[in-house]
């Protein structure tokens, strides 16, 4: 729409565009060429007054609808490099909010990433004592493949913070050690392994050997 275009035609940062909405206005004038033998007669008795345009805006492509994130601006004047020809270049970022998929890879703070195999109805997931189901369930041989043993601790870290309703701040090189963590985790009440026990969600027979089970970041991968 155009109310979420600038002075300059382009659209503003924050804007919602769908499918086919103006990013940048932009006409150009039809080449002689282009033009039918009554507007060449038309453009020779008026002049540039009567010299058509042809519409070649930018436009939101199928499937790329969302919220403009940021805008960039390149120019000669500027001093950037353009190509041949061109004066100015405008480039315009979207993001879109989706849902995880299938195949959808993500990661941890750890370097343990991964790409999601099964997504299941939440009554079929792994649930606590309580009836609480997990959201997301790693293979435990992502652990001593990689040797990220920072995921472990954020795991039995994040449910104590969780228990005990408190925040925690590990900055890099100067988080909380080990005895940090398993103080905290004798503080919220858990079990001494910080390792409970799992219920299958299809069966509601619990799974044969305790399972680490927590709170930590996860973030989904572009």
């Amino acid at each position: 729409a155009l109310k979420d275009l600038d002075e300059m035609g382009i659209i503003r940062i924050g804007a919602e565009v769908q499918d086919g909405d103006l990013l940048v206005g932009k006409v150009t004038p039809k080449g002689v060429t282009e033009l039918s033998a009554e507007e060449r007669l038309l453009h020779a008795i008026f002049g540039e007054k009567a010299r058509e345009v042809r519409d070649t805006s930018l436009r939101v492509p199928h499937g790329g609808g969302g919220i403009v994130h940021d805008v960039k601006i390149f120019t000669r004047e500027a001093g950037d490099e353009l190509s041949p020809g061109v004066n100015m270049l405008v480039r315009v970022y979207i993001v879109q909010k989706r849902k995880i998929h299938e195949g959808d890879k993500m990661a941890g703070r750890h370097g343990n990433k991964g790409v999601v195999s099964r997504i299941m109805p939440e009554e079929d997931m792994p649930f606590l004592p309580d009836g609480t189901p997990v959201d997301i369930m790693l293979n435990p041989l992502g652990v001593p493949s990689r040797m990220n043993i920072g995921q472990v601790l954020e795991l039995h870290l994040g449910m104590a913070a969780r228990q005990l309703g408190i925040h925690v701040a590990t900055p890099v090189f100067d988080g909380a050690t080990d005895e940090d963590v398993w103080e905290t985790v004798r503080e919220a009440g858990m079990a001494s392994d910080a390792k409970t026990v799992l219920y299958d969600g299809r069966t509601g027979e619990p799974f044969d050997n305790r399972i680490s089970v927590g709170v930590m970041y996860m973030i989904k991968l572009a």
